[in-house]
């Protein structure tokens, strides 16, 4: 094997202890008062109405399964956006795709540092970095797909169209082209043509796969969607048959333990979406623990076509819009978009960790908002994705918060279930470039597809949308106690620093990080252990942060206070994680409740300045 081709070494897949991430739900007034947006500095001493508190709920995790710069003179700024009391009867619901929460916290995030214009050279290959086009070609302007070989082994995807794909001792392969080709050529389509032809070379699950969803759909949709619907699906089947043109060479697994980019084209992407919409992918149907993709997330969709539910056709119009516009079945001007997108898998060493108890870094930089979503509101800062450590969650189940959310109006990011690894404790998924094109509002079973979403983000030097996402998994608390004991803090605290860290070739230029209630709500995370969490780990990162809480006012307030009593009493990430250690050991003697943390801060260490 070519080192060169950027594959990663042989090496142990182990166990991962990660059991996935909790939601924060993505929340805010559907209807409001535009003039409640405006973000200003607040005085930390200030009190304000703190209406019910909102949680957040994790949904299945998968039902078949910024950087901030030198520390300056001056301390660290706590900000928070105004807004108005929740009316009575008002629904807290997501944006449609952030765009009318432009005004939320903008001169708040102003403060936050800015996405600096960093060069980020030569697009190549390394043995830590694959990329899946002509990078030759590429210089001189043009993307086509690098040419190569697929690897059918263990450290590679196993692609549909190679020789040693068999079904009952012939070639899937052909038995796949010749039931795509049925596709492309009626009139109309129905959901029983798209079930009988995915069957013909999925023999095995003719009987166990439910296809009841996605005849539903197409009975609720009317004559227009239908017509186009019939168009997209032909389309899709010929762009899934481009395969072997258009990603001849091998894409490697993202495995645990080892740090490995890939860079593939917006239209590698698509054809391999298409083709994990007709489940053509060998290998990655059976779930039980012995199968070889045991540790990996489903990504053929069949789990999306049974089981109907209103959250699935939603789920089909987003999913129906991607593929509307990359095969260009609706408007001349849709296709698929030029650019690329880098999945990055970032592992940390256990020499690489941070010594909590010594660290000497000061609390950066933080701004609250109780308005306004990540991904709406987050532009230009690294997004927070509350991740399962399965990538995805239940996108092609019913799961429909957070992370589900961000991958269906973010459909791109979907490939990452190919060749993903469950997430270690000390790993993350880093993707730069994925490109939006839906906009929605709602979370959960109120989730709405609403539009096209015209994604005008500008590109970086290596054309991929200035948008980076990272998939953090929190630990899921049964009994919520147990994260007040430090082997649990330090887990937490080394994913959220591997997330917020990096500076690989492939993410160094988003200084400020978007996120909120990471972990919390149905996984039992405490929002005040967690919001302390992701502070300690910004600081050792170097980075500011924008907090969302999701319309929980009262929280925002608490935030605030604790950041700003921090900040001014100079006290390090050493000093508040021995604080924590001390509060986790008096809680665990009854000396404490879970309740107390704050309060019991501020005793500790009232009045006196940061020794290490």
């Amino acid at each position: 094997m070519d080192a060169a081709d950027g594959f990663p070494e042989e090496g142990s897949r182990g166990l991962n202890e990660a059991t996935g991430a909790m939601k924060g739900s993505s929340v805010m007034k559907k209807t409001r008062n535009d003039s409640s947006q405006v973000a200003d500095i607040v005085s930390p001493g200030r009190k304000r109405q703190s209406p019910d508190r909102m949680g957040s709920e994790r949904m299945d995790c998968d039902e078949t399964h910024s950087r901030a710069a030198s520390k300056t003179a001056s301390k660290p700024s706590t900000s928070v956006t105004a807004s108005a009391p929740k009316r009575e009867g008002a629904d807290l619901r997501g944006a449609a795709g952030g765009r009318d929460d432009g005004a939320v916290g903008e001169n708040s995030l102003s403060e936050l540092r800015k996405v600096p214009r960093k060069l980020m050279g030569a697009l190549q290959f390394s043995n830590s970095h694959t990329i899946l086009v002509d990078v030759n070609l590429y210089a001189k302007g043009t993307i086509v797909a690098r040419n190569g070989l697929a690897l059918w082994d263990a450290y590679s995807v196993r692609m549909p169209y190679m020789e040693q794909n068999k079904l009952q001792g012939e070639s899937r392969w052909e038995k796949i082209k010749t039931s795509l080709r049925n596709l492309e050529k009626p009139w109309s389509l129905t959901a029983k043509d798209v079930e009988k032809n995915i069957k013909r070379y999925n023999p095995k699950y003719k009987d166990e796969w439910s296809f009841d969803a996605l005849q539903k759909f197409f009975e609720v949709i009317d004559g227009d969607e239908g017509k186009s619907l019939t168009r997209t699906l032909k389309r899709m089947a010929g762009l899934a048959l481009e395969l072997p043109e258009v990603c001849p060479k091998g894409i490697p697994l993202l495995r645990t333990g080892k740090s490995h980019s890939i860079t593939l084209s917006q239209k590698q992407i698509a054809c391999l979406l298409a083709n994990a919409f007709f489940c053509t992918f060998p290998y990655r149907n059976a779930t039980n623990p012995q199968a070889e993709y045991a540790k990996y997330p489903t990504i053929n969709f069949h789990s999306l076509f049974g089981r109907w539910s209103e959250r699935k056709m939603q789920k089909f119009r987003a999913i129906f819009h991607y593929f509307r516009v990359v095969t260009g079945a609706e408007k001349k001007e849709w296709k698929v978009p030029e650019g690329l997108v880098t999945f990055s898998r970032e592992y940390i060493s256990e020499s690489s960790i941070p010594s909590w108890k010594r660290c000497s870094e000061h609390l950066t930089n933080l701004n609250i908002f109780s308005e306004g979503t990540i991904e709406g509101s987050g532009q230009d800062k690294l997004q927070v994705d509350f991740a399962c450590s399965l990538v995805g969650g239940g996108v092609l189940a019913s799961g429909l918060v957070q992370e589900e959310i961000l991958f269906l109006v973010h459909p791109e990011l979907i490939v990452a279930r190919l060749f993903t690894e469950k997430l270690g404790d000390t790993e993350c998924l880093r993707i730069t470039g994925a490109q939006q094109y839906s906009e929605y509002y709602g979370y959960k079973d109120e989730f709405t597809w609403v539009k096209h979403h015209e994604d005008n983000t500008e590109r970086d030097e290596w054309l991929r949308r200035k948008r980076q996402i990272v998939a953090i998994d929190a630990l899921d608390f049964k009994n919520p106690k147990d994260q007040f004991h430090m082997k649990k803090v330090d887990r937490e605290l080394n994913k959220a620093y591997c997330g917020f860290t990096g500076d690989s070739e492939t993410h160094c230029y988003y200084p400020t990080i978007a996120t909120g209630n990471w972990g919390c709500g149905a996984f039992g995370g405490d929002v005040r252990l967690k919001a302390l969490i992701q502070m300690m780990a910004a600081a050792v990162a170097k980075r500011d942060m924008a907090y969302f809480t999701f319309g929980d006012r009262g929280l925002k307030q608490e935030l605030e206070e604790m950041h700003h009593f921090l900040t001014q009493r100079n006290i390090t990430v050493g000093r508040l994680y021995r604080t924590l250690e001390h509060f986790c050991y008096a809680l665990n003697t009854g000396n404490q409740r879970a309740s107390d943390l704050y309060n019991y801060i501020r005793t500790a260490v009232k009045d006196t300045t940061s020794l290490i």
